[in-house]
């Protein structure tokens, strides 16, 4: 390889994991932001299954791990370094092949993280008090994603006649957050007096609700959302292939005597 090619190798190397390296901080950041998120349905998630948390957990390994391979591949580029451009395509193929696994035990566990999310969200509501301090967090969120994507209940209102506190009131009362009237606007959590109630019993038919169930927003909001994750992830598989041909490229062509180089002050 001439010296010109070798140099446009280098450089394009350099180029492309100071890529990776913006490509690893979003990664970070999305780890960071699983975790600090606390007004939308990911909060509901986050205090429910304890497997979400752990996954931010790993998008925050990988993002910084990712930033400092990118770091690696630049000063290994620059100043061309045997060893350190041999342990940097090392750790990007085991990047990969790790991330390729991960997304294919996240696909083939798709249905069961379905039905995971359904029995979450059903017991949520089940449950659901708005006097119970210790929930209200993840209550909020709840009231939160209800009133945002104008929906009630998981697969409908008829989801909240498990409510218990409902029962007990004879179904006098509704979610506030799932409301459809403009009075109760102010109102985002907890529930409301029904004021048509016929010998102080109702139904569900009876609220003034919404009648789409949170499950098709929630799962459009959260394709969404993984499929803005699962293109950063295929930027950076990408990034990663280019770096790996060129890293490994330029190793093969530096001169064996380069090889104890350090880098400049």
């Amino acid at each position: 390889m001439g010296s010109g090619c070798l140099k446009v190798t280098k450089y394009f190397l350099f180029l492309f994991n100071l890529l990776f390296f913006i490509l690893g901080a979003v990664i970070l950041g999305f780890g960071i932001w699983i975790l600090a998120d606390k007004t939308s349905f990911i909060a509901v998630l986050q205090m429910s299954s304890p497997s979400l948390k752990t996954g931010a957990y790993v998008l925050i390994g990988v993002g910084a791990l990712t930033m400092l391979m990118g770091f690696l591949g630049c000063v290994g580029a620059v100043n061309e370094i045997r060893c350190l451009l041999g342990l940097y395509f090392t750790c990007l193929m085991v990047i990969l092949i790790a991330q390729v696994a991960a997304g294919l035990v996240i696909y083939f566990q798709k249905e069961t993280l379905k039905k995971e999310l359904h029995d979450i969200v059903i017991d949520l509501i089940k449950n659901y008090d708005p006097s119970d301090d210790d929930e209200r967090n993840l209550q909020d969120a709840w009231d939160y994603v209800q009133n945002q994507i104008a929906c009630c209940g998981w697969t409908g209102a008829k989801d909240w006649e498990e409510n218990e506190i409902l029962i007990n009131q004879s179904m006098t009362l509704y979610p506030c957050s799932c409301s459809n009237s403009s009075k109760d606007s102010q109102n985002k959590s907890g529930f409301c007096p029904l004021d048509d109630a016929v010998n102080g019993t109702a139904t569900y038919t009876d609220w003034p609700v919404h009648e789409q169930g949170c499950m098709d927003g929630v799962e459009k909001w959260l394709k969404d959302n993984l499929g803005v994750i699962l293109g950063v992830c295929t930027g950076v598989a990408v990034v990663e292939l280019l770096g790996m041909i060129l890293s490994i490229s330029l190793c093969k062509n530096i001169h064996s005597e380069d090889y104890t180089k350090v880098p400049k002050s």
